[in-house]
């Protein structure tokens, strides 16, 4: 091979390797530049972060039984309190907030008005656990997640339910046990076409998807990663957001592609929302969190 073929086969390879690392840089869902900003702090704990039709933020101050609206101007506001101690939340449809109520061990729809309906309050006459995270299908059911985690405001007797997932059907009466086989079962979401059921094992340390059949049960489940976690979205790429220690995010084939740091002891929970949908809020401990993404929530705007 002669200088000037072997220089344009060096300068080839360089202009690969380096498209190759360009390509490995932009794996991730952080929004090139974007760095993590504390919107508010000096919460107890925050949780359970869902956003409604306008892209405005609700999460709790579970501790503090309180639910607070984080608006597209920028502003905070206290938009339920108390709140039945509500945990994690999902917006329906309807415009309904559905909320894990803890106080009593209850799942309740809470209008615009603040106003709620309870939904559950036992299974087979016995109480839930306490509701810890949901999740609305497209059809209008209600997945759930019911770990037991003792609390000091209980005015309850002893544990009366294994720790389990269960489906609310459309008609908001007809309670199913779907998932019985976890030990700790805590976040919660599914595809936006409704075809599959994300739930993390907590207390294992994995987290499992399922195929979601017509009348609301689950089949095929499968092991889609070697982690847990405490709340849980997905993008419209796909890729699905852990919580935890900061942020774990896992494409859809169940790979680790980013870790997003958060500097606070826990990461409660997570949801894409804002005008354009492409902001992740990040609910940790005592703080409010939000950093831009490449990528818009995987759900269009209820």
């Amino acid at each position: 091979m002669n200088r000037n073929k072997m220089t344009a086969a060096v300068v080839l390879v360089l202009i690969a390797f380096m498209g190759g690392m360009a390509m490995g840089q932009q794996r991730g869902v952080v929004e090139p530049g974007a760095k993590l900003e504390k919107l508010a702090g000096e919460f107890q704990f925050t949780e359970g972060p869902t956003c409604d039709s306008s892209g405005h933020v609700f999460f709790t101050d579970q501790p503090n039984d309180r639910i607070l609206k984080w608006g597209t101007d920028g502003k905070l506001s206290t938009f339920l309190q108390p709140s039945g101690r509500a945990n994690g939340m999902y917006f329906d449809r309807q415009g309904q907030l559905i909320a894990c109520a803890d106080e009593k061990n209850e799942l309740w729809s809470i209008a615009p008005d603040g106003k709620h309906t309870l939904l559950v309050k036992d299974y087979q006459g016995k109480l839930l656990n306490g509701p810890n995270d949901a999740w609305v299908h497209p059809r209008g059911g209600i997945y759930f997640t019911d770990p037991y985690y003792q609390r000091n405001y209980w005015k309850r007797g002893p544990q009366e339910q294994g720790e389990h997932v269960y489906y609310l059907a459309p008609d908001r009466k007809t309670l199913v046990r779907v998932i019985e086989d976890l030990v700790k079962p805590n976040g919660i979401t599914g595809t936006p076409d409704g075809k599959r059921l994300y739930v993390a094992d907590i207390r294992a340390g994995k987290t499992y998807v399922w195929d979601i059949q017509s009348d609301g049960t689950l089949k095929n489940k499968r092991l889609f990663c070697e982690l847990g976690s405490d709340g849980m979205t997905l993008d419209a790429k796909g890729n699905l957001y852990l919580t935890g220690k900061g942020v774990i995010v896992f494409d859809k084939r169940g790979k680790q592609i980013e870790q997003i740091q958060v500097p606070e002891r826990w990461t409660g929970n997570v949801c894409i929302s804002g005008k354009d949908r492409r902001t992740l809020f990040i609910t940790a401990s005592q703080g409010f969190y939000s950093i831009r993404l490449r990528y818009k929530a995987a759900h269009p705007a209820k």
